[in-house]
């Protein structure tokens, strides 16, 4: 028998616990969406998400502010807390993925190098964003690894509450 995949382990948890999430993505470009909507019964525990791949839509649809996105740039920890909690309220899902970074071929317009991306989550408890460096990879390889991460951290995060 196949091993699980983690959108998977993902959706059994929040079935079990009776939960919802949604994401917002940038770099991966709904790949997440795609992976859980994989799933059979998805919609149970998939609230939707949001693809904010411009800065006019993180900010006037996830609700990050002009300010911060000035300040710290989209590809950053601030930013992508401010995605998860944004996607999170406006899906009135329980819990909320984000992902914004770099997937190439060259760095972004602050000097972030191909690979930088940083992950969200947000419940009603914490929010947080954890950055990686998944090097020079292509494109498809960075958007996988970024979707593959941000569903490990919504199974911890939902298997901890």
């Amino acid at each position: 028998m196949a091993e699980k995949t983690v959108e998977q382990r993902c959706y059994e948890a929040l079935k079990a616990r009776s939960v919802t999430f949604a994401a917002a993505e940038s770099c991966t470009g709904g790949l997440i969406a795609k992976r859980i909507t994989d799933v059979p019964g998805a919609s149970l525990v998939f609230m939707g998400g949001v693809v904010s791949y411009t800065n006019t839509v993180k900010n006037r649809v996830l609700g990050v502010p002009a300010e911060m996105l000035e300040e710290y740039g989209p590809v950053s920890a601030p930013v992508a807390r401010a995605m998860a909690d944004g996607a999170r309220k406006a899906t009135t899902a329980d819990y909320a993925v984000s992902v914004t970074g770099v997937a190439g071929p060259e760095r972004d317009e602050r000097g972030n190098a191909v690979g930088t991306v940083f992950i969200g989550f947000s419940s009603p408890e914490e929010t947080v964003a954890e950055r990686f460096d998944f090097g020079e990879k292509s494109r498809a390889e960075i958007r996988a690894l970024s979707a593959e991460e941000a569903l490990k951290l919504l199974e911890e995060k939902v298997k901890e509450a």
